[in-house]
């Protein structure tokens, strides 16, 4: 007995140490917590001098759910050190709350500040941000007469469709760049005169304006360069296809190949003759898609020349044989519910699945490229039914009285007559099954 209670003596020594532990940590938590709360309070001062009320309306309505729910920490801790004792329970419980108010308080105001960090950064350096946009906006404008002689050298190249994305780039950036000066400007004026919201959306406005600009000039000499690409592109892939349209030619009695080479030399055909304002980007997409479409044919054609077709008559006779073991199997397990276990129920309905699968292959042709597949469900449909009868018939046997039949005779004899009617039921599904391999 010493033993038994010095064993309970020290769980409860162990359990308190925890419980003391587990206090500490929440007690710490909702310090932090508290702490933080006052020293954002201090920070949106100053980040609401320099960004507005607008801008940190999110951290205000974030520190009141943070005050409110802290509320309940500050009650819980209360609770843990009045005059009125605590049992484990409610010392792990009440800490643990106290433990996740802290720590989704911590998580929320880290992603409040967080969000309000760059704006407070950027409003604090607003003198140097605008002087660096002045600065873009001198160098970008040094480069709209180039982008200007650029599209015109584009536009003696190409259609106007081909140009859509690029043609109205130079008067686009020119007027940005404008802009942009103008929201500096403005930001500097709405400084000077304590209006810091408004300083910062049109600062914003023309940093976003520089953005947008440098963009617009730079599309433009990509465009040259991915324009010579694709024309280069275009130039190969059509030396490919008509190197493809050669070599299908001992498989073009093949419908899909004959559709397809005609419209690969329709594309080739529609090409734009040479000196003419083109579209690279759209005769290089369809011409890529008429030879993708070509080498999958072939590909598709020769592969079925490699593997004989499958008959039809092959497939309907192994989806009738499946249908017959499928009826058989279903009225046995029907015929004796009560005593039929998992396993045939399983098999039984794992082939009527695939059997409402194949419902696709009951119309009045077949594809040729999906006999195979329709082949194998099929048998595979058969095999399930047959295994199904088989497992039926061993619960059958084992569930039938193991004595005779209260009339008299011999219980094996009537055993054996219904085994002997199963294994006759069984012996002509695989015989069909059998004989049905003969003519694949």
């Amino acid at each position: 007995m010493a033993g038994f209670w010095g064993n309970r003596k020290k769980e409860r020594e162990a359990r308190a140490v925890e419980d003391a532990v587990i206090s500490r940590r929440a007690g710490s938590a909702l310090v932090a917590a508290d702490e933080r709360i006052r020293t954002i309070s201090d920070e949106l001062v100053y980040a609401e001098a320099e960004l507005g009320p607008d801008a940190t309306r999110p951290m205000k309505d974030a520190l009141a759910a943070v005050r409110q729910h802290l509320s309940e920490a500050f009650h819980l801790h209360q609770l843990l050190h009045d005059e009125i004792p605590d049992t484990s329970e409610e010392i792990r419980t009440r800490s643990a709350r106290i433990l996740q108010l802290c720590e989704w308080a911590e998580d929320l105001l880290d992603d409040r500040s967080e969000a309000l960090a760059k704006p407070i950064e950027r409003a604090r350096r607003a003198p140097e941000i605008i002087a660096g946009i002045r600065a873009d906006v001198e160098r970008l404008t040094t480069r709209l007469p180039q982008v200007k002689t650029t599209i015109e050298r584009l536009t003696s190249r190409y259609s106007e469709e081909a140009l859509r994305k690029v043609a109205g780039n130079h008067a686009e950036a020119s007027q940005l760049l404008e802009f942009a000066l103008h929201g500096a400007e403005v930001s500097e004026r709405r400084r000077d005169a304590g209006q810091r919201e408004q300083a910062n959306l049109a600062l914003e406005t023309a940093i976003e304006a520089v953005r947008r600009a440098t963009t617009l000039i730079e599309a433009v000499d990509g465009y040259e360069v991915e324009a010579l690409r694709a024309e280069s592109t275009l130039d190969a892939i059509v030396i490919d296809s008509r190197d493809d349209l050669a070599t299908a030619k001992d498989v073009a009695t093949v419908p899909e190949v004959a559709r397809a080479m005609a419209t690969l030399e329709k594309e080739l055909g529609a090409l734009a003759p040479s000196g003419t304002l083109t579209d690279p980007f759209e005769e290089l997409t369809r011409l890529r898609e008429a030879n993708a479409a070509l080498d999958t044919a072939v590909a598709k054609a020769r592969e079925r020349a490699a593997r004989p077709v499958i008959p039809e008559s092959h497939v309907r006779h192994a989806i009738d044989d499946a249908d017959r073991q499928l009826g058989v199997a279903r009225s046995v397990i029907s015929g004796h519910r009560g005593w039929i276990g998992a396993d045939a129920r399983t098999r039984l309905a794992e082939a009527e699945r695939i059997r409402i699968d194949l419902n696709w292959a009951s119309g009045p042709t077949i594809p040729e490229d999906d006999r195979e597949k329709a082949l194998t469900d099929a048998r595979r449909c058969g095999m399930l039914a047959a295994e199904a009868l088989q497992l039926a018939q061993r619960d059958i046997d084992s569930s039938r009285p193991q004595d005779g039949p209260p009339w008299g005779g011999q219980g094996g004899g009537r055993r054996g007559g219904g085994s002997d009617l199963m294994g006759g039921i069984l012996g002509g599904l695989v015989i069909g099954s059998i004989l049905d391999g003969f003519f694949d």
